[in-house]
């Protein structure tokens, strides 16, 4: 991701500003799993020694409110596993009203008497392997659902949940994740997103595939993950159902809506894979910029492959959103999202590094709890360093030196771990620039070869899964044969600006590489 905040984005006028992480207080908040407002009926029993589950002789209980991460312990729900999402929607422009019924095929993990969905919208009814089920509100985003028979450890679960609502005007925590556009909308945040728009299991351990299907007024667009499996489709009273398909796991905030008046320019990657990039019809003379940037995706993917391994997912490309629409860009898989800011000054390559990057680090690996966010961000952030080697705009390590001597010791930057930031700073700058500082620490200690032997590993080792800061140590003190505490404590979980030795620098006075202002352009916007 890149946040709103001087590291890499360019602010749009008249954007409001992204929801930041919430705060440590609110993150620690214990969610309650007392039932507060009952809005379903159980429906009918079940006939007696028919039809029902093998349950075991221990009791069922209800599956966890939660998943217990250290930042934010509700997000995600325990008992079950989910398998794949089938959204299924009809969007009101005029109105923002959203409604729509999702299907979720999962897999119970226990007994379970009860389950979780995080989300906020209003529902309507639930059923659960085709059984009207019970359906209540629980703190400020959870839905639990009460089957009308228990459910067996290692059953298959198909939860169906209809429901409509505003999605700009459902507040969770005091903000809305649903942008809502003079054309359209854009579901797109992090680390919450799904809340508004689609029930789920949201948290990064809990992956699945997607069918996403949405009904709007002819004349607008929707894009979306993956591809797309058939054509949009007319419906009755002049509207059009676009539907887009992903077939490779990914985590619930990785999915995406962008509904508006949208071109669409298609190509075919150089691994033979579909691009699919997408350009607001409002952006105006931003557009150009756009286009130079994000028309190079497939170039800058194929050469992060040669760098990360293969790329993992099934299709390519990128969204430049309105002029009304987001202030920051996102990783949304297969297809990142960018905010206009990001053309104000012209082409902007490096922010398509960036995203893309994150297909490997934080969307195909994803964080195993919301602490490690290093993983994505540093990451993502050092590959931005290695395009500007590629390209000749200054090498790694001078744009080390340069980062180094942009902090004064006395920063507060300084003060910030990236291993570990808090809940209330996980897209903090240090997550971003220190990480790829410590990225770079890592690659001077370990050699080039076996650096990139690293990230490969680790790339190919938990693709589609998850992975923890200290899972990724161990990997790099495996194939390097390196003690690398020392590394990953001084640059990671140490406040304070590490010291250099004199063979550490390139000069004592570096000079500012080409390409910081490219990667840095958006400080003097901000700084107002």
């Amino acid at each position: 991701m890149c946040r709103l905040g001087w590291r890499c984005v360019h602010p749009t006028e008249g954007v409001p500003p992204v929801p930041r992480a919430l705060s440590a207080a609110i993150a620690a908040l214990t969610l309650t799993t007392a039932v507060t407002t009952v809005t379903g009926a159980p429906g009918q029993a079940a006939p007696t020694g028919w039809g029902r589950p093998h349950v075991s002789a221990a009791t069922p209980t209800p599956g966890s409110p939660g998943l217990g991460d250290s930042y934010f312990p509700d997000y995600g729900n325990g008992g079950y596993d989910v398998d794949h999402y089938d959204i299924r929607l009809r969007y009101e422009p005029a109105t923002d009203r959203l409604s729509g019924t999702t299907t979720i095929l999962a897999t119970a993990t226990k007994d379970l008497s009860r389950f979780n969905l995080d989300f906020a919208l209003a529902v309507e009814s639930v059923r659960v392997n085709g059984w009207a089920a019970g359906f209540a509100r629980a703190g400020d985003h959870e839905l639990v659902v009460t089957p009308a028979r228990p459910l067996a450890k290692g059953q298959q679960l198909t939860v169906v949940v209809k429901y409509a609502g505003v999605p700009s005007e459902t507040t969770v925590y005091g903000y809305t994740g649903w942008t809502r556009t003079a054309d359209g909308a854009l579901a797109v945040n992090e680390p919450e997103s799904a809340w508004w728009w689609y029930p789920s299991n949201d948290h990064p351990k809990d992956k699945a595939t997607w069918d996403i299907s949405v009904s709007v007024p002819t004349g607008l667009e929707v894009v979306s993950n993956g591809v797309q499996p058939r054509d949009p489709l007319p419906e009755a009273g002049n509207r059009t159902r676009w539907s887009w398909r992903s077939v490779k796991p990914g985590a619930t905030y990785q999915a995406f809506l962008a509904i508006g008046q949208y071109d669409i320019v298609t190509d075919t990657a150089p691994n033979g894979q579909p691009v699919v990039n997408a350009y607001s019809t409002t952006l105006g003379e931003r557009l150009p910029a756009a286009r130079a940037s994000i028309e190079r995706t497939a170039e800058i993917v194929d050469w992060e492959s040669g760098v990360f391994g293969p790329y993992p997912f099934e299709a390519q490309g990128g969204v430049a959103g309105p002029v009304d629409g987001i202030g920051f860009a996102l990783e949304t898989q297969t297809r990142p999202v960018y905010g206009p800011g990001f053309w104000r000054r012209g082409a902007n390559p490096y922010v398509v590094v960036h995203e893309n990057a994150h297909q490997w680090f934080g969307d195909s690996v994803s964080v195993a709890a919301w602490r490690n966010i290093w993983l994505n961000e540093g990451f993502a952030s050092y590959a931005e360093w290695l395009w500007s080697e590629e390209q000749d705009e200054g090498t790694a390590q001078e744009l080390f030196d340069f980062t180094y001597d942009s902090y004064p010791a006395d920063s507060e930057f300084w003060q910030v771990l990236p291993g570990d930031p808090g809940a209330g700073r996980v897209f903090d700058d240090a997550v971003y620039d220190r990480g790829a500082m410590a990225l770079h620490q890592i690659r001077l200690a370990v050699g080039d070869p076996a650096f990139f032997r690293i990230l490969r590993t680790w790339t190919a080792q938990r693709q589609y899964g998850n992975g923890t800061i200290e899972q990724f140590q161990a990997l790099a003190e495996r194939i390097s044969g390196r003690d690398l505490d020392a590394v990953f404590t001084t640059w990671l979980f140490t406040a304070g600006r590490p010291e250099l030795g004199a063979t550490a620098r390139t000069s004592a006075a570096p000079a500012q590489p080409a390409s910081w202002t490219k990667i840095r352009s958006a400080h003097d916007l901000l700084a107002r």
